[in-house]
């Protein structure tokens, strides 16, 4: 199997606040794939889609209840710390909701976290040791 990553699908509770969030939020577009059951975002190098969460337990044959840490978060990295204050503010603005305020770290960077409507984490990071090219891609 090749290592790679193809969609990053997050299960929803509600579709409707999950593409207002996305879309007028974040600012991100919609893909003409998607359809009013299924949202599909191009980011740098995958895609993220966005689904009702009980159909994403009953195609995968598991169990739509859970609650608590998920375990996971998605992560936004910045080309600078001052990006990534830039980034806090205009979501602050938004409503959006901030779990954790923007600090050097551990590991040598500075970062925060957000939730989305559904909270699920997103670190918004500046990584020195992971520069990015013009794409937002890391750099190999």
């Amino acid at each position: 199997m090749q290592q790679r990553l193809t969609i990053v699908g997050l299960g929803v509770n509600d579709l409707t606040a999950a593409n207002d969030f996305y879309q007028n939020t974040l600012g991100w577009t919609k893909l003409s794939s998607s359809n009013e059951s299924i949202t599909f975002m191009q980011l740098n190098g995958i895609l993220l889609s966005l689904y009702p969460k009980d159909k994403l337990a009953e195609d995968a044959g598991v169990s739509p209840e859970g609650s608590g840490f998920k375990a996971f978060s998605l992560a936004y990295n910045t080309r600078s710390k001052d990006e990534v204050d830039e980034v806090f503010a205009d979501l602050r603005q938004k409503g959006v909701k901030i779990v954790k305020e923007p600090e050097e770290v551990f590991w040598g960077g500075y970062s925060g976290y957000i939730a989305d409507p559904d909270d699920n984490l997103w670190e918004i990071a500046f990584n020195p040791y992971l520069p990015l090219d013009e794409a937002g891609n890391v750099k190999p």
